[in-house]
Formats: C-alpha cells, structure tokens, sequence
C-alpha cells in the first residue's frame, strides 16, 4: 500500500474512532521546533526525542527546524504563527525561554501555543578557561566583589538560567547584581569558542555542553548549580562553597496552537511513549540529564509558577 493511501485510511478510521488519535499521530511525520542554533541544549534535546520518538515507534519520521534568538522568542514566534492547528507539531522549550521573556517581552506569548510535557532538568556548570589566572569559585567571587564589571560571564541569551545564577551568586556575596557583566551567546557552539578563546572569565551551562572540554582539561569546572554534587562528577555546588544558590535549567515541549484536546492527548501519550523507552534512557545518562516528567495541566500550572519565581528572583537581582 502507498504511505499516502495508508495515511488516508488512518485518518478514516481516526475519525470513524476505530482508531485512537494516537495511531493516526504515530503514523504522521511529528515536525520539531527548536528555537535555538545547532549545538546547544535545545538543540541536543529535541534531536535526543525525536530519535527516541523513531526508535521507539512512537512516530514514523521527525523533521527539525532551528530557529535561534532572543532565548527562542524567534522560534516561539514562528512555531505559534505558522503551526496552528498542526497536530504534529512539537517545540522544545524550557526555563531559559521563560527568562527570555521576562526580560524580552516578545509580542507572542508562550499561552498561546499547547503545553505537552516537561521532560528533563539539567543543572549548569561554570567552568574558566585553562589558561585563567583564576583557579577557584573563590577567585571568581574575589574579584567580583572588588569589581562586578571585570567578571565576564558567557553564556545562553539574556534570562538563561546561567544567567539568572551569575546574578543571584553576585547578589548572595554581596556584590551589585545590576553590574554584572554578562555575555549571551545564540547557542552553545558560540559560547564554548568565547571560553576556549578565553573572551570570558568564566563561561556557564550545561554540564553536558562542556563535559568533553573539561574531560580534556580546557575548561576547568569550578562550580554546579545542584542542591547535591552530580553523580560521578567530582565538581563541588556552589552551596558547599559558601553560596546559597541552587537552580535548575529544565527542558519540555509544547504542541501548536489551536489543537483539541484529543490531539493533545495524542501528543502526550506519542512524548510519553519515547521518554520510556531505552533509547531515551541511554540520551538521560549520556547528557547526565535529570528526568523530571510532568504532563497536562500539572505540568501547565509548573510553568506559570516557574514564570512567577523567576520573575521575582530576577526583579530583585535588578535583571527586569
């Protein structure tokens, strides 16, 4: 049978209910959204499902389509203004992108488009150049307190999670948070060029990003933004030195605009059906990723929470 001439039949049969929506979305080719430059953690995140999404014949094909910029307000915008309605449509997306928008204030609102799952948390690492004259966490805190502007922080866009922790680290040892000097990167490929060239005094992200670099010995990790040292990583948190400051990047996707609740349903189950699968698991332990699963309106209410704490959080640290 022709996949065109398959496709209709399911489709018929969806809409007859002799089929679940599901099986209609399995056979679809899903269109992934990620409102970042190739590199980054969006990027490692959505490629890290939609092969999960294949392998575990939850979809038949995933198409990608990167859109980097202002903390993926770009990709926000196109995914909302282009995809209504598309019930095979996914964008990654996360805290970074809340923080964009609270400090960007785009016309799209992230509201707009369909909350599926959130997926994983990943906690930052910073790291120094190998060649710095700094050494420690302390040296770092040292010479912020002398002079915040000579600190250069590199990272994701303005409102990422390393930077929202560089501003609450300065603001907990009693250095002026409105004077941090903070670099943003369009993604991650970027920001690891500044630290390796060392264009940054200290550079922030996920641990995954800089793992191989550290591995190496051309970035040295200093500090991780955990309550808790991470599993077989030898780098202390930022707590044990003295900083009380604990912060989480985590990571889901949203479906398009306009989808009815049984296609939202059929997204959800097509997400959940990958995040419990091997190839999924193997993704969580090569990028030393978190699972932190929440769905539907649990998941909704999160992120309206995740907004107002970090709105908050950066208000006070003179970020908005």
């Amino acid at each position: 049978m022709r996949r065109d001439t398959f496709l209709k039949s399911l489709a018929a049969l969806a809409a007859s209910g002799a089929l679940p929506m599901s099986a209609f979305a399995a056979a679809a080719n899903v269109k992934m959204m990620i409102p970042a430059n190739p590199g980054g953690g969006w990027d490692t995140t959505g490629r890290a499902l939609g092969k999960a999404l294949t392998d575990s014949k939850a979809a038949e094909t995933v198409s990608y389509d990167n859109k980097g910029g202002a903390a993926g307000a770009l990709g926000l915008a196109q995914f909302v203004n282009g995809s209504k309605g598309d019930a095979n449509a996914l964008m990654v997306m996360g805290s970074v992108m809340l923080g964009g928008i609270i400090t960007g204030k785009p016309p799209v609102k992230l509201e707009s488009a369909t909350p599926i799952a959130r997926m994983t948390t990943e906690y930052n690492v910073f790291v120094l150049p190998a060649n710095s004259p700094m050494k420690t966490m302390a040296d770092v805190v040292a010479q912020l307190k002398k002079d915040p502007g000579s600190v250069k922080w590199g990272g994701g866009s303005r409102g990422s999670t390393e930077h929202i922790a560089a501003a609450m680290i300065a603001q907990k040892v009693g250095a002026d948070p409105s004077k941090i000097n903070y670099v943003a990167f369009r993604g991650g490929g970027e920001a690891t060029a500044a630290i390796l060239g060392g264009n940054v005094t200290v550079g922030g992200s996920g641990y995954s990003e800089f793992a191989p670099y550290i591995a190496d010995g051309k970035m040295r990790a200093i500090a991780v933004t955990s309550a808790q040292r991470l599993p077989g990583i030898n780098v202390p948190t930022l707590k044990e030195q003295g900083i009380d400051v604990e912060i989480g990047n985590w990571r889901g996707v949203y479906g398009a605009p306009g989808i009815t609740p049984e296609q939202r349903k059929a997204l959800t189950d097509m997400v959940m059906a990958a995040l419990k699968s091997p190839s999924w698991a193997e993704q969580l332990k090569k990028n030393d990723w978190t699972p932190a699963v929440l769905t539907g309106d649990a998941f909704a209410k999160f992120v309206d929470d995740d907004f107002a704490s970090l709105r908050a959080i950066m208000t006070k640290s003179g970020m908005v």
